[in-house]
């Protein structure tokens, strides 16, 4: 219990940073959020837990895969803002169409043998 409570204290305060971050510049926190800091500390935890390289390596070509859908929401969010959209219409969309984009990219791996 006592692991868990030491990820769940060192993820949550990675987030809280990098939001009180992006308040006071849009651009730091932008550069802190676009680092893999989450991927890593999941790599780590990962690592630690099973101590299992395959896994690792398997997971970190899963990430390199799924960052390309998860593109799409940082385009069709600043769109769907400047359209007049509200901003939870907005997430909700952006969200949306980046699911979509996960699921074709997925399909598309798939039938060029790629297996995440």
């Amino acid at each position: 219990m006592g692991y868990f409570m030491l990820k769940t204290i060192v993820t949550v305060a990675l987030v809280l940073a990098i939001s009180t971050i992006a308040r006071r510049s849009t651009l730091l926190g932008g550069i802190l959020a676009s680092v893999p800091l989450v991927s890593v500390l999941a790599m780590i935890w990962l690592y630690a837990e099973t101590r299992d390289i395959a896994r690792i390596e398997a997971f970190s070509m899963s990430v390199f895969w799924l960052v390309i859908p998860s593109l799409v929401l940082f385009v069709s969010l600043p769109v769907l803002l400047r359209a007049g959209l509200g901003f939870y219409t907005s997430l909700a969309v952006a969200i949306a169409l980046t699911a979509v984009a996960y699921s074709m990219l997925i399909v598309l791996l798939g039938w060029a043998g790629i297996r995440l």
